[in-house]
């Protein structure tokens, strides 16, 4: 498995400016024979939320029994994390077996690339194509695909959107996607496709957004669903819609475009997530439980909730109950994620400044800290004073720190600098290994934590993504093998085999022999010190040497003297030790 995740990893970025195109993409699905016309598509987007509202939409088809694809990005732990079937991860063996399948034909696409000059297969396009193959292969009902990166380039943008999923869009990615909120999304809404239905979600540059967006729909003949949260404006009929384009209504009515509405209604913080009640063009669904914390992720919610609606084949609202079986049991990792109490341990990958807020948010609802030490490592080209400068009012000192991926890392020296000018230098510590980052701010949290119960105090991992994964490796609990055996397994442990160890010591010996260069020690499977346990014996204990009792060359029992010369004892007595050795082990345990 490593072999293979180093193999496609090694590969250009998505990143490079020179392979901005769908040229690749498009030759791998030719050479597939477009297996991406097999399953029904919900394309999520954004500058954040996509991951959270990818992976609702998947809870919400599998509930009605629809076999899901899911597709997200990028992975914390383990590249196989990317690709789902019915919402579990494919295992290691699968992954090796999928890349397997189609290395030899992304070999063909890498090679029409060399003879042109151009750049070979990303990694991302090759996870994306294996994604599609494998979906294909399963096979899945409807693949839910998030975006790398923007949405017009990116390599999953070779699929039509039966629904197109916007998040908010905001300020992120600028060396490839654009300088202004408006280039960016310009690039985002070309994932709407002729006919979908795009779900839109709240959008913190409305008046600059969404005309854009408008456009987008009425070119394509879409169907606009908005969510205009609290502060927005709704689009609520073809006449506002035909107002904002600059069409007539009949010709937008011409293309097929058409406007619904969908709301949060209600909104009330619980225990683990928070219940709500939303309004789509189908219905409305009351008291939903949402297992994530954040107006953010509601919003999220009711987006996916549109987006299942427009797939899966039923008429009218969806069922009320699976709904909620759904909403409440989606994890999502690495976003807004409680891993540990006592004290409480919070990972979140955000790293703009949409998602500090958001993050921000989250905190200040649902958790009432005293005390909040953040570990944060960064990417060098993030917008690292803004987004320090929105968590700084619900941290209580902050420990800058560096992460794995040390080409892109803000060195941690630079990051203090920048974050003393945000919390003063008392308040900023620069620890650059992370291990010993997310200890200093454990130790700093226990000790000021006088009852011991982790409340009110709390440690605060964020910055990227990569920061995330790496801190969810550290911090993972693992159970000790004993735990998982039943009490009489634990009591009565199974014997030694004596034949495994004559089967160990004929190996070592045959490797002895052996003219293939094999190593004996490879089979030293024991040693002194397990041969005295399983035997139960003491290869060094003599029972005639307690206290220096000894034997002549005749057998017969000597006793060193002077051992007893303080004893008080009489000649006669040393005289019937002598002739009595089980007397004198006797006297000598009880003295």
């Amino acid at each position: 498995m490593r072999e293979v995740e180093r193999d496609i990893m090694s590969r250009p970025s998505e990143r490079n400016t020179t392979n901005l195109d769908l040229r690749r993409m498009k030759m791998i699905l030719d050479v597939f024979g477009h297996p991406e016309e097999s399953f029904r598509v919900i394309h999520v987007t954004g500058t954040n939320g996509k991951g959270s509202t990818a992976r609702m939409a998947e809870a919400l088809c599998r509930a009605y029994g629809m076999r899901t694809g899911l597709f997200t990005s990028p992975h914390l732990e383990h590249v196989n994390e990317r690709i789902a079937i019915d919402g579990q991860q494919i295992a290691d063996d699968d992954f090796v077996d999928l890349w397997t399948q189609v290395r030899d034909l992304v070999a063909l696409v890498d090679a029409k690339m060399d003879a042109e000059g151009s750049p070979r297969m990303s990694f991302f396009e090759v996870l994306t194509a294996m994604a599609i193959w494998k979906f294909a292969d399963a096979p899945v009902d409807v693949a839910i695909v998030e975006v790398g990166m923007g949405g017009r380039w990116d390599a999953t943008n070779v699929l039509d959107a039966d629904a197109a999923v916007l998040g908010p869009i905001d300020m992120d990615h600028m060396a490839w996607l654009g300088p202004t909120v408006q280039d960016i999304a310009g690039e985002k809404v070309g994932i709407i496709k002729d006919g979908c239905t795009v779900v839109v979600e709240p959008q913190p540059h409305e008046d600059e957004v969404m005309p854009i967006i408008e456009q987008a729909v009425a070119e394509h003949g879409a169907t606009l669903i908005y969510d205009p949260g609290a502060d927005g404006t709704p689009v609520t009929s073809l006449e506002q819609l035909a107002d904002d384009t600059g069409l007539g209504v009949a010709e937008l009515q011409s293309r097929g475009v058409r406007v619904a509405e969908d709301e949060v209604v209600t909104r009330t913080p619980a225990v683990g997530g928070q219940l709500c009640t939303f309004s789509t063009p189908t219905g409305t669904y009351e008291d939903v439980p949402v297992a994530k914390f954040g107006e953010h992720q509601a919003h999220n919610a009711l987006a996916a909730l549109c987006a299942a609606e427009a797939v899966i084949p039923v008429n009218g609202p969806l069922d009320g109950d699976l709904v909620a079986e759904a909403l409440s049991s989606v994890k999502i990792p690495g976003r807004i994620e409680q891993i540990r109490t006592s004290p409480t341990i919070i990972i979140d990958g955000g790293h703009n400044v949409n998602a500090a807020e958001a993050l921000r948010a989250a905190i200040e609802e649902n958790y009432d800290f005293q005390q909040l030490v953040a570990v944060v490592a960064m990417m060098g080209d993030k917008q690292v004073e803004e987004y320090l400068g929105v968590l700084e009012p619900v941290v209580s000192e902050l420990i800058v720190t560096e992460n794995s991926w040390k080409e892109r890392c803000m060195p941690a020296d630079e990051l203090g600098k920048i974050a003393a000018k945000v919390f003063g230098a008392e308040r900023v510590t620069v620890v650059p290994d992370l291990p010993d980052a997310i200890q200093a701010a454990v130790d700093r949290v226990d000790s000021e934590d006088e009852l011991g119960v982790g409340y009110g105090h709390g440690v605060l991992i964020c910055g990227s993504f990569v920061t995330a994964g790496d801190a969810r490796l550290l911090l993972k609990e693992s159970v000790h093998p004993d735990l998982k055996l039943t009490k009489e397994e634990r009591i009565h442990r199974p014997n030694v085999d004596p034949d495994g160890r004559k089967v160990a010591e004929s190996l070592r010996n045959n490797a002895h022999d052996s003219s293939a260069g094999a190593n004996p020690d490879d089979f030293d499977v024991t040693d002194e010190a397990e041969l005295d346990y399983e035997t139960n014996t003491d290869t060094d204990f003599d029972v005639f040497n307690v206290l220096d009792i000894s034997t002549d060359a005749a057998g017969d029992v000597e006793v060193d003297e002077n051992i007893y010369a303080d004893s008080g004892l009489s000649d006669e007595q040393l005289d019937n030790i002598e002739d009595a050795p089980e007397v004198a082990e006797t006297e000598t345990d009880e003295g």
